[in-house]
Order: C-alpha cells, then structure tokens, then sequence
C-alpha cells in the first residue's frame, strides 16, 4: 500500500516524503491544513462518527468530509460503513495515523506552555 502526501499541489509516496529535501516540512504542512490537528488528536481516543467530529472540529461538513477523504486516502485514518438502518459510518485511526501520536503529543504539551 503506498501511502501518499499532498504537498504543494503533487501527490508523494511517503517513502519519497523521506528522501525529500524537507520531509519535516512537508509533515508539518499536512498538519497545518485547517482541522487535520484536530480530527487525529480526536481519533486518538476511539473511532468517531461524522457528526461527533464535525461537533470536536467546528469544521462546514464540505472541509471536513475533504478532510477525512485526504486523511484516509494518506492512510492516516480508515473509514468503516456499517450496512444497517439508519446507515452508520466510523473514522479511526491506522496504525500509520497511530503512530503520529508522540508527535501530536509533543505539540499539545508545547502548546499548554505557551498558553
């Protein structure tokens, strides 16, 4: 499965995320689009539904459906649909999207210091 960053308007595999010039830039530039902090620090607890997300995010439906739909096409988060009535769709985290988490971590500590 290759796993694909968005970065200035091109798509990267991720493993030529690594031998970029800037990796950390182009990382930290995902993480800097509106609401994707948000969405994988909220994931970190559990799957969540839309509506649970839209209510953490604050996000308009459209940015964050586009949101989820990069974050799952990156392979950050997986999107479950459950067949039932009425229809029922979870966001979780991969493992790939798991292992951000020191990361995010780091930057809310640094956040409540600079608060």
């Amino acid at each position: 499965m290759l796993i694909y960053l968005i970065w200035k308007k091109h798509a990267y595999p991720l493993s030529m995320i690594k031998t970029a010039e800037k990796p950390l830039e182009a990382v930290l530039e995902l993480l800097g689009q509106r609401g994707v902090y948000t969405i994988l620090r909220s994931l970190q607890g559990g799957s969540m539904r839309f509506g649970a997300l839209q209510q953490v995010t604050s996000l308009p439906p459209r940015t964050l459906s586009l949101r989820l739909k990069e974050l799952e096409e990156l392979g950050l988060i997986r999107r479950t649909e459950y067949h039932e009535v009425p229809p029922r769709v979870e966001y979780a985290l991969t493992p790939v999207g798991q292992s951000l988490q020191p990361a995010l971590e780091a930057l809310a500590i640094w956040q409540e210091k600079v608060s």
